[in-house]
């Protein structure tokens, strides 16, 4: 599992700074934000694997928070735990409601919160809700947004797979692999954001595969800009020689080295413009060929 990112959104600096200091020393990333409208921004940027969340915040209130997080398809699984001076039933019942997964009273005791940081985590993993490397929603998550899409019009999914990842991870080592694996999530992030809607859907269905939903039109603008920026910037994950000579040397499984290409994404493409679905199985099914076909398109060129 790569390091667990955590957002801790806290408008009193020494609380903030404690927590931070705190989690970083148990391998946690941390990050930090003083004011609701920058946790929002920050969240958009770097999926959190989870929020601590404090209510009283100078701009707008946590609930605020809480709300906007939940309402956009990007960030509603992410999990939440409360922060807060008030210990008032009628409080906690509203941040449960607003979908918060936990709720602590200040002042708290730290054990306890890591104790409940690391199970809401766990919980979030376990129900495959969310990919440990990425913070990406997976398996069960994904599911639903197919349910969802397949009654529905004028949406495309994009199947998304890095190649060649294998071959890197066999060279690299699987640090290297899963920090490959969170640049290529960032990386659909930041294209999602500036060419599709706030309603678009990105899940990571495991290993080196992505999955993006979003609307016909934007499809594929989304698809190419992915494609060729990813290209371009993943050869900052090789080493100088690598770049210099355009490949890498990996082991073969009877022994010697074979060259193998850098990554590249290949990606298929389907909507319901374009097909037709009986069941959520077809789409996926019809999306892993489109891409097959754009990889082997690839190889050939």
């Amino acid at each position: 599992m790569g390091t667990a990112r955590l957002l801790v959104v806290e408008d009193d600096v020494d609380i903030a700074n404690m927590l931070k200091i705190y989690f970083t020393g148990l391998q946690y990333d941390v990050d930090v934000a003083n004011r609701g409208r920058d946790a929002l921004e920050k969240t958009r940027q770097v999926l959190p694997h989870l929020i601590v969340l404090d209510i009283m915040l100078p701009d707008i209130d946590g609930y605020e928070v809480c709300r906007t997080l939940r309402t956009n398809t990007r960030t509603s699984h992410i999990p939440v735990i409360f922060l807060t001076q008030k210990d008032e039933r009628s409080d906690k019942l509203q941040g449960l409601e607003l979908g918060a997964d936990d709720y602590i009273t200040k002042p708290f005791d730290i054990e306890e919160l890591k104790l409940r940081v690391q199970g809401a985590i766990r919980r979030a993993e376990r129900e495959s809700l969310t990919d440990p490397r990425s913070g990406l929603p997976a398996g069960r998550l994904i599911e639903e947004q197919l349910r969802r899409i397949i009654r529905e019009k004028s949406w495309a999914l994009l199947d998304l797979r890095v190649n060649n990842f294998e071959a890197f991870k066999d060279v690299y080592g699987f640090v290297a692999g899963d920090d490959v694996m969170r640049f290529a999530a960032m990386l659909i992030g930041e294209v999602v954001d500036e060419l599709g809607t706030p309603n678009d859907f990105i899940g990571h269905a495991g290993g080196d595969n992505f999955i993006i939903i979003t609307t016909n039109e934007a499809a594929p603008l989304i698809r190419q800009k992915i494609k060729d920026r990813f290209a371009e910037e993943v050869q900052s994950h090789y080493n100088f020689i690598d770049r210099q000579q355009g490949f890498i040397q990996a082991p073969k499984a009877e022994g010697g080295v074979e060259k193998i290409g850098f990554m590249t994404f290949s990606a298929g493409l389907v909507s319901p413009e374009l097909h037709s679905f009986a069941d959520i199985r077809e789409i996926t099914e019809l999306a892993a060929e489109a891409r097959r076909q754009d990889a082997a398109t690839a190889t050939s060129a």
